[in-house]
């Protein structure tokens, strides 16, 4: 057989070279398919135990999403904010901002439904990500193909909580905060949607009903009648610890009556009103509440794109999701 002239050589080396590094690349991104030959049942037996749970308890859609986004938002999508506090360390979970997740059980299942099934193989945070998918769809959303192959960190501290976005801040400081992850402002504003699911308790919305400033005892950009509704609902000197009010009319149903409900100033948080009153957002909001399908396509490939949030090819995949290994 004729050998090569050196320079085809090396040409072909160089090939070969880039095939295998970008094939090793790829390997090391997250996958559709991740466990299909690992454990191909994995996704049934999570979509089971989310189905079950949410029939038993209409709240979980609502608070598996939050559970997503506040883990992502926190050293990315780790499933740290399912580790248990210890005596040394104060865990995620039991930070203030975390106290309303609750719904921690339903992965906690699906997980050890999925040790007997694939022992050591599924993490925790693909368990999220993946129950997410399935509560938005559940909810009358759109489904997608969860990307796989996140890795379990084994760090979670409280403290860190005051990272995420809370329901006082501004457009700008919104975005500022979606941009420490590589999130745009039409990323913002279709993640801020998630709140078509679920309830707010008073706590997150009552200084926008009382005192609100020296010239306003209300917030002006609220409507006038929802106000008197919030008022009610949570008096200056609330003593119910469970008062509170839907995040937008259809709370059950995920859609995008959220926007419509900002159009006429019926925004729960003052971080969800502020949308409309800036020029960067407003725009998006508008677009939302006329054409719901739009809504979906955005929303499927923000959901994509924080799934990708710190990423981790370092960690581990927890045996058990309250505790590292």
């Amino acid at each position: 057989m004729a050998l090569l002239p050196y320079s085809k050589c090396i040409f072909l080396y160089v090939i070969i070279f880039l095939f295998f590094t970008l094939s090793s690349m790829s390997q090391a991104e997250l996958d559709a398919h991740y466990y299909d030959k690992t454990c191909p049942q994995a996704e049934k037996i999570i979509s089971d135990t989310v189905l079950s749970a949410s029939k038993f308890d209409p709240k979980v859609p609502a608070r598996i999403l939050r559970m997503f986004f506040h883990d992502c938002f926190i050293r990315g999508c780790d499933a740290s904010i399912l580790l248990d506090s210890t005596p040394k360390n104060l865990a995620e979970k039991d930070a203030p901002p975390n106290l309303s997740v609750h719904s921690f059980y339903v992965i906690d299942e699906a997980k050890t439904k999925l040790e007997k099934a694939c022992p050591h193989t599924v993490s925790c945070a693909d368990i999220i990500s993946i129950a997410a998918r399935d509560v938005v769809a559940l909810s009358g959303g759109p489904s997608w193909s969860v990307l796989k192959g996140r890795k379990d960190g084994r760090v979670s501290k409280a403290s860190e909580t005051v990272n995420l976005p809370a329901p006082t801040l501004n457009v700008s400081q919104l975005i500022q905060s979606f941009a420490k992850r590589g999130l745009g402002v039409k990323d913002m504003v279709t993640l801020s949607g998630g709140h078509t699911l679920g309830f707010s308790h008073c706590s997150s919305f009552q200084a926008r009903v009382h005192n609100f400033s020296l010239l306003h005892d209300i917030d002006p950009s609220l409507n006038t009648e929802f106000a008197l509704d919030l008022k009610g609902k949570c008096p200056k000197l609330n003593t119910n610890p469970s008062a509170g009010h839907f995040l937008d009319s259809t709370s059950s149903v995920f859609d995008n009556d959220y926007y419509r409900q900002l159009l006429v100033g019926k925004g729960l948080f003052s971080s969800d009103q502020s949308l409309v009153g800036d020029q960067r957002t407003r725009w998006i909001v508008e677009a939302f509440a006329k054409d719901q399908g739009l809504f979906f396509t955005e929303f499927v490939a923000s959901m994509l794109k924080l799934g990708n949030v710190g990423v981790s090819q370092n960690g581990e995949v927890r045996l058990n999701c309250k505790v590292v290994n």
